[in-house]
């Protein structure tokens, strides 16, 4: 994960952006920026993140999930880890 400041990126000229962490190689993926109680965090799209998993082919859905959910989301970096957004989920299934 890379701290950031407003300087970094166009959309870290967000006062929020500032102090969040971002996941390496998952710029694609980022939706936002939000806060963890006072803490800014960055929030990313769960869906497009797997989808660049599976970008260089090495990886399917199945290893793809798995990586991301133990390696990727299950990671804990500090009070401004980011965030990441379930947005496959299917409200129809309840």
């Amino acid at each position: 994960m890379t701290i950031i400041t407003a300087y970094d990126t166009q959309a870290a000229h967000s006062e929020v952006a500032e102090g969040a962490l971002l996941a390496d190689g998952f710029e694609y993926a980022l939706i936002g920026f939000g806060y963890q109680f006072t803490y800014p965090v960055a929030v990313y799209s769960r869906k497009r993140c797997i989808d660049i998993l599976m970008d260089d082919g090495i990886m399917d859905y199945s290893e793809a999930t798995e990586y991301f959910d133990f390696n990727v989301s299950g990671a804990y970096v500090g009070e401004s880890t980011p965030v990441f957004l379930d947005d496959e989920f299917d409200y129809n299934d309840e």
